[in-house]
């Protein structure tokens, strides 16, 4: 029988709470500034568990990059003009949105 290390457990939880939701039904999210876009570029799941995780040095950096960001008010609309789905995960106090 296999075991699973405490970071692929904890990558494993992270993924299961990540679903496709209507852009529509994260507005109170995005309207309080708490709705996080995370680039194509990066995985979901690997930045949900880099923000439980505490590690702000990752986090920083994918800040300075543009990887991650509160959702622009022109991407907000957009998505909801198209009602438009997005995946997204919760890591209190943020949801992280990407597109789906």
């Amino acid at each position: 029988m296999s075991t699973m290390n405490p970071e692929d457990f904890k990558r494993a939880s992270v993924n299961l709470e990540t679903a496709r939701i209507a852009w529509k039904e994260l507005q109170r999210f995005f309207a309080s500034g708490s709705a996080i876009l995370v680039s194509a570029e990066l995985d979901l799941v690997e930045v949900a568990f880099q923000i439980s995780e505490d590690n702000k040095a990752q986090v920083l950096e994918w800040m300075q990059t543009g990887q991650i960001a509160r959702v622009p008010d022109a991407q907000a609309l957009a998505w909801y003009e198209a009602d438009a789905d997005v995946w997204a995960v919760v890591v209190r106090p943020y949801v992280l949105v990407q597109q789906a």
